[in-house]
């Protein structure tokens, strides 16, 4: 039997073959699209209807550049929360299933660049195209893959670095009431990186844009912006951007640490982040409880701050540090928000509106400010320096409350309070002024062995810059090895230490010891000299 195709001419082959390719490549391909309607439209959220297959949390397109998040999946409409502006959309209008969940870029070239938690870019600078996506909610790390907290993350401030030290991989919690100096920590961390090989990502939270344009200018002026991304949601934004802010900051940074190195992230702050969330529970028509908050937003922090980590080597050995920053209100530690953090954080460090009304900054409450993690993330030679010092620091303060009632004071009391003030003024640091690790060793070798002890309270400052800038000298020609043999000497014993604390005593020496003492101090001595002879008590 002949074939067909064999009588059929050639030219008449090549035209249809010709025709067929032609309508391959203009031929639409076939997408099938579920849609549905808007029923209800409010400020920050929509509600939907005929969207049967669209999953939690999945992306819902509104048009006019306006994005969704399916929230509430009941059996006849969808709760959405909006992620842009509600002014263009109507009743009625149509919405479109993405299929996908919400995303945002990743990778190094948003470093040293101001974006939404979209991705968009707010710095005026060029477009992000061309990067990875990831999921802004993905699951924490399991527990076999994490790493014991053991290297510490400097913050350059003495007073957390000696006594509240921070780890890689740690969730530290800055709690405070408002204007106490809560930001300037986060900041000041930020700023400490510089020399560390630390990723940062600052993201703020609801911040008025003018606190934001600070923050943003003191990384620029400090040269920290370029490996730093931050994350900007203003207060004027819709809800649902708040909402989506820290989960899109924790997925810029997970892809740091799975890269195998170490970031930092600051939440700031979570109480606008709670916020938010209330208010669009309350919108959706969730229950609230206490104090109008849902249930669920204790699981809205935890599953957040769990991925917050350190990796075991095999997966990469990279490590995301948090460190959240929430609001108190009256110095109400027992609020609901407050306690939900701190029973899901390793530590915080907690400021008191007394101290900072007294100048004394940082304004951080020794007594009531702890690490979990503690001295295994601190460097040893801190141990043998602050192993007394808050025991000290916290007796000089009950002494001091004591002395207030003009009770007469024994010699060795007085030498109590005369170092627990050499302590505090140790202790006190201005803001963007970070404090390099061997110089901290320095000036708190010099404290604990009371070198301070006679210098008068009000040359401290100058006393402390001496010391500094002949520990610098010292550093100056110290190999990289030495530098970290004096890190890790626990005892103190090594010649390099040694060394510091002759030269210490060296620069010390010039400072006059017979006009050591304020004035408040002589005062107590002349007083305890009388010797009435009446009971202390």
């Amino acid at each position: 039997m002949s074939n067909d195709s064999e009588h059929i001419p050639p030219w008449l082959h090549q035209a249809c073959t010709s025709f067929a390719r032609t309508r391959e490549d203009v031929a639409p391909a076939m997408e099938v699209q579920e849609r549905g309607r808007i029923s209800t439209v409010g400020t920050g959220i929509a509600k939907v209807k005929g969207l049967p297959g669209v999953g939690f949390e999945e992306m819902l397109d509104f048009g006019h550049d306006v994005k969704g998040i399916a929230f509430n999946v009941d059996p006849d409409e969808v709760g959405v929360v909006l992620l842009g502006s509600n002014e263009r959309l109507q009743t009625g209008a149509s919405v479109r299933r993405s299929g996908k969940v919400m995303e945002v870029p990743v990778g190094d070239a948003l470093l040293g660049r101001v974006i939404n938690p979209l991705g968009e870019p707010l710095d005026g600078g060029a477009g992000l195209q061309g990067l990875s996506q990831r999921p802004i909610e993905r699951p924490a790390p399991p527990i076999m893959d994490r790493a014991p907290v053991t290297t510490p993350l400097q913050t350059g401030i003495k007073a957390i670095d000696a006594l509240i030290p921070i780890g890689r991989g740690q969730r530290e919690l800055i709690l405070g009431d408002r204007q106490t100096g809560k930001s300037a920590i986060g900041v000041d961390t930020i700023i400490n990186q510089k020399h560390h090989n630390v990723r940062c990502i600052y993201c703020a939270i609801g911040q008025r844009a003018a606190a934001v344009a600070r923050v943003i200018a003191a990384l620029e002026e400090h040269g920290a912006m370029k490996y730093t991304t931050v994350v900007v949601t203003e207060g004027s934004d819709p809800p649902g951007m708040a909402y989506i802010a820290p989960y899109a900051a924790t997925t810029i940074a997970e892809e740091f640490m799975h890269q195998g190195e170490d970031v930092l992230i600051v939440y700031d702050d979570l109480t606008h982040h709670a916020r938010a969330y209330r208010e669009l529970s309350l919108l959706l028509r969730r229950p609230p409880g206490r104090e109008a908050f849902p249930g669920d937003i204790f699981y809205l922090h935890s599953r957040l701050l769990e991925r917050s980590t350190h990796l075991k080597p095999e997966r990469g050995g990279g490590s995301l540090t948090a460190l959240p920053i929430v609001e108190t209100e009256a110095q109400n530690l027992s609020a609901y928000i407050p306690t939900n953090l701190i029973s899901i954080t390793d530590g915080q460090i907690y400021l008191s509106p007394r101290l900072f009304e007294k100048g004394h900054l940082p304004a951080i409450d020794i007594g009531t400010s702890v690490s979990r993690v503690g001295g295994k993330a601190q460097y040893p030679a801190y141990h043998a320096i602050v192993g007394s010092l808050k025991l000290d620091y916290a007796q000089f303060e009950e002494l001091e409350n004591f002395a207030r009632f003009g009770t007469r004071l024994d010699k060795s009391t007085r030498a109590s309070i005369t170092h627990g003030q050499r302590i505090r003024a140790c202790l006190l640091q201005s803001q963007y002024s970070p404090v390099p690790t061997l110089e901290q060793i320095a000036t708190l070798q010099a404290l604990d062995q009371g070198m301070f002890d006679s210098i008068p309270l009000e040359q401290m400052d100058a006393a402390q810059e001496t010391v500094r800038r002949a520990m610098r000298d010292i550093t100056h020609d110290l190999a990289p090895e030495d530098m970290d043999k004096v890190l890790q000497d626990r005892e103190h014993t090594s010649p390099h230490l040694q060394q510091i604390k002759e030269k210490v005593e060296q620069a010390l020496a010039h400072f006059d010891v017979n006009t050591a003492g304020t004035e408040a101090e002589k005062g107590e001595a002349e007083k305890s000299e009388e010797g009435t002879g009446e009971n202390p008590a």
